[in-house]
């Protein structure tokens, strides 16, 4: 079916597209590796953060118990408030 010249031509061009093919491998295998390992030092970062906020939570209430008792009471009413308003539009 195939001349020898078409043949030949063919193996030529796959050899010749073989390395640009491996060096765009290596490039989207490279750039997973940096996006896995931005994903990973964005996780770091915020797990640092969380533990700041929680530390710092921990601190103020044991230095104002009272006050931060009555910052989560008015939270929590201003939630149940909303929550109610929100219930009522619905009906």
């Amino acid at each position: 079916m195939f001349n020898t010249k078409t043949s030949d031509a063919t193996h030529h061009l796959i050899d010749q597209a073989a390395p640009m093919f491996d060096r765009a491998v290596d490039q989207v295998s490279a750039l997973a590796h940096q996006g896995v390992n931005s994903v990973r030092e964005g996780s770091q970062v915020l797990r640092n953060k969380a533990v700041h906020a929680s530390d710092s939570t921990v601190s103020y209430i044991r230095q104002e118990p009272v006050k931060s008792m009555l910052i989560a009471a008015g939270t929590g009413a201003a939630l149940m408030a909303v929550l109610a308003l929100l219930g009522r539009s619905r009906r």
